[in-house]
């Protein structure tokens, strides 16, 4: 009975000893959860709107009475907007995508037709511009920076012949974009856009005589954008 309460008076020691010794050692904290981080993967559609400009230029007429005769064409400013649709794909954090809008523009053709306005040109009709672009940017969480280049169609120049520019070339540029939410995205872009030049031929008669009248323009079928857009990115990948 008396070793009973001997081996009973050391456990008791060794447990408060125990006890004290884990009440000396450090505090180990508990890890906290962190929110997983922002993927740019996916499909999006969005609108923007901006400032847009056009080039001076030269458009050159092939006029069989008169011989050939060059108009200078004025650069403009004015507004552009409309919308966009793309995807992107994240590797760590590259992101590669394609992208492809529409564009209205305001923009106006700056040509002084003088003699030729009898030939039915049209400078007051508005324009449109299209692009088909690849993009490459590096991310930083929920920021976005980015390169963009790609196909270019329409016109910018104002409509010098009949109302119809349908010029195709090329567009570079870039941007940064920021992911408000796990959905909405807002960006702000640049770009300049080259169009090739376009030729036109028609047959017309003036003053009874029947000629074969060519125009073309060179260079001024090109200008700028900056824009702000507003894109919904969708949840399935």
């Amino acid at each position: 009975m008396k070793n009973l309460r001997v081996w009973i008076a050391l456990a008791a020691l060794l447990s408060g000893l125990s006890a004290a010794m884990a009440a000396d050692l450090p505090h180990r904290p508990v890890p906290v959860p962190q929110p997983p981080a922002f993927s740019w993967t996916g499909f999006y559609i969005g609108v923007n709107a901006g400032l847009g400009w056009s080039n001076s230029g030269t458009i050159n007429i092939s006029d069989p009475i008169l011989g050939r005769t060059s108009i200078n064409t004025a650069g403009r400013s004015g507004f552009v907007g409309g919308g966009q649709i793309g995807y992107n794909w994240q590797r760590e954090r590259w992101v590669f995508g394609l992208e492809a809008d529409i564009q209205y523009s305001s923009l106006k053709s700056g040509v002084a037709w003088a003699a030729y306005e009898w030939f039915g040109f049209n400078s007051s009709n508005s324009q449109y511009l299209g692009t088909v672009r690849a993009r490459v940017g590096y991310a930083f969480d929920r920021t976005l920076i980015y390169l963009t280049g790609g196909l270019a169609y329409g016109g910018l120049n104002g409509n010098w012949w009949h109302g119809t520019t349908s010029n195709a070339g090329w567009t570079l540029g870039g941007g940064i974009e920021y992911a408000f939410t796990d959905n909405w995205t807002g960006r702000i872009e640049g770009l300049y856009v080259d169009l090739n030049n376009g030729n036109h031929t028609a047959t017309r008669t003036r003053n009874g005589v029947l000629g074969t009248y060519t125009v073309s323009g060179t260079s001024g079928e090109g200008g700028g954008i900056v824009r702000a857009a507003i894109n919904y990115k969708f949840d399935w990948k």
